[in-house]
């Protein structure tokens, strides 16, 4: 291929243009994703960027230095820049450069370099964030480390550029007898199957920590139980809300030959504690004020966990990193479906969590049937006059808002719930105000974070049998809502250019249809606004995973 038909740009400051439309670009997509991330998506050339994360975690997946830059090298129209060599060689120069170990007594902890005559540690210790942790030097190579400071070291080294290998082993936890019944159908597919090795690879068949990255519906819940069967050690699993929270001990109950009493819930409805104990993250980051200590914060320490399950890692609140930063001798799991993080901490998620140790492109599971096949659509509308001349007079924020509940997206809605009738849809916004108005314009229930807990399981109910076709939720509906037969999903409004939340929504049609179907994920957006500046920075991620917004406008929708 000559050099002018290529379908990369590579530039000196990590930054990847991709020629959207070249016939490499869809193989390229995924292979890219390894090791960048998605930064902007318009009609032409996708702009990825490689950082010291995206390049730690395609090492932690055997990325090595030579495979990415061969990768760029091969496919780049330009040559490849001398900085952009140097960015990816001491990235992963120091990935694992440094290693935290148990000494001979089995309870000492040692940092060290992995290899002999580093001499570099010396000069870490004196910066401030590592000079109260690197304070009883061993030899000139190694500090002895106190276990307690031991996400804390973790943390302050990655932000100082070295992400040190921890292969001071975990606490094996009180076991349990877990087993699957003869007669349970519970099997993992091959790629759950490959998650759960993947986390016993780098740990000499102990099992350690690690993120696994799978689409919604692709059965995370599945790796959760297979991994905890696996280890039969006490566990405890942290979930975003009391739905997700009563899903797994379902799961959990359904399939192995545990019973209610030794799966307990622990939120704020109900606090038992069991061998397997589901809690929320809500409740474990629960005080009664600022000033005051959090109230459950012995759930984490007080129990002999041998493993604890984050499920939607990238939800992960600040004060949960901190708890997780003193339990660093227990083995941790994250589960998610994209490691983007709004707030900019996927370094301690990596950190204190622990690296990506198995992912899936989404297309590669919709190709083997495992996840239904989705059409992106985007609806694009004009504002009114009335309200366009509010929305020039407002200031940045209220533009949003302005736009984001455009009234043309009622009177499309119901075009769209036309066009799709018969079918089980739902309907996600962002504004309550905006949510209740298309609730008493199209007769359909409404769920809000208000709606008490046994209501909601009554309608997501009612919506799986087919007694309610149409379902309409806040937020609450972003996550954890096990809703197989959702085919259509319609998103009126988003948390700004959240990019979590569009694959989190789109994941709700993404469970495979019993009649094979294609499901539909439309998202209504007001045309040259902050709605729909904010909608394309929302779809990167999904751009990213090879998935293609086709638009719709006004005129069509109308015909």
């Amino acid at each position: 291929m000559n050099t002018e038909e290529k379908s990369l740009i590579v530039q000196s400051d990590g930054t990847l243009l991709l020629e959207v439309h070249h016939p490499t670009a869809q193989r390229l997509r995924h292979e890219l994703a390894a090791f960048a991330h998605l930064e902007k998506s318009p009609e032409y050339f996708h702009e990825y960027r490689i950082s010291p994360i995206s390049l730690w975690n395609a090492a932690q997946s055997g990325w090595s230095q030579e495979k990415i830059l061969g990768l760029l090298e091969e496919n780049a129209r330009y040559p490849v820049p001398k900085a952009l060599h140097d960015m990816v060689a001491k990235a992963l120069d120091s990935f694992g450069r440094f290693e935290l170990v148990r000494a001979e007594d089995g309870e000492t902890l040692i940092l060290r370099p992995s290899q002999d005559a580093d001499d570099h540690l010396a000069m870490l210790a004196n910066r401030p964030s590592l000079a109260e942790i690197l304070t009883n030097p061993c030899d000139g190579h190694s500090y002895q480390i106190d276990p307690g400071h031991r996400g804390a070291l973790k943390v302050a080294m990655i932000r100082n550029g070295f992400p040190i290998a921890d292969r001071a082993g975990f606490r094996t936890g009180a076991a349990i007898d877990l087993h699957f019944p003869e007669d349970s159908e519970f099997a993992l597919r091959n790629y759950q199957d490959e998650s759960v090795e993947a986390f016993f690879a780098d740990q000499g068949g102990g099992g350690g920590s690690g993120v696994v990255v799978l689409p919604c519906g692709a059965g995370k819940t599945v790796v959760g139980i297979g991994l905890i069967e696996k280890l039969k050690c006490q566990t405890l699993i942290l979930a975003p809300n009391i739905t997700s929270v009563r899903q797994w001990r379902k799961e959990i109950i359904r399939w192995t030959n545990l019973d209610e009493s030794q799966v307990a819930e622990y939120s704020g409805a109900c606090k038992d504690i069991a061998p397997i104990t589901v809690a929320t993250y809500q409740i474990t980051a629960h005080r009664k004020s600022k000033t005051e200590d959090f109230t459950h914060l012995d759930l984490f320490a007080d129990h002999d966990w041998g493993l604890i399950i984050y499920d939607e890692v990238h939800m992960l609140p600040a004060p949960v990193f901190r708890f997780t930063a003193e339990i660093q001798a227990r083995r941790r799991l994250g589960l998610t479906a994209t490691l983007v993080r709004e707030d900019g901490r996927e370094d301690e998620v990596f950190t204190l969590i622990g690296p990506r140790i198995y992912d899936m492109p989404w297309r590669d599971l919709e190709r083997e049937g495992f996840i239904a096949k989705v059409r992106c659509v985007e609806v694009r509308l004009d504002l009114p006059q009335e309200e366009r001349d509010a929305y020039l007079n407002a200031d940045r924020r209220h533009r949003f808002r302005i736009s984001s509940e455009n009234p043309m997206k009622l009177q499309r809605l119901h075009t769209i719930l036309e066009r799709h009738n018969g079918e089980r849809i739902l309907v996600i916004g962002q504004y309550l105000k905006q949510l209740r108005d298309v609730s008493r314009s199209i007769g359909a229930p409404l769920i809000t974070g208000h709606t008490p807990q046994d209501e909601r399981e009554k309608l997501y109910a009612a919506f799986r049998n087919g007694e309610v076709p149409v379902l309409i939720v806040s937020k609450v509906g972003n996550f954890a809502v096990d809703l197989p037969d959702a085919s259509v999903a319609v998103q009126i409004s988003g948390t700004y250019g959240s990019r979590q939340e569009e694959a989190q929504r789109l994941g709700r049609v993404l469970r495979p249809k019993s009649d094979g179907r294609e499901a539909t994920f439309y998202s209504l957006v007001t045309r040259d606004s902050r709605d729909q500046d904010f909608a394309h920075r929302r779809q990167r991620f999904l751009m990213e995973q090879g998935y293609q917004y086709e638009i719709e406008e006004q005129e069509e929708v109308l015909s």
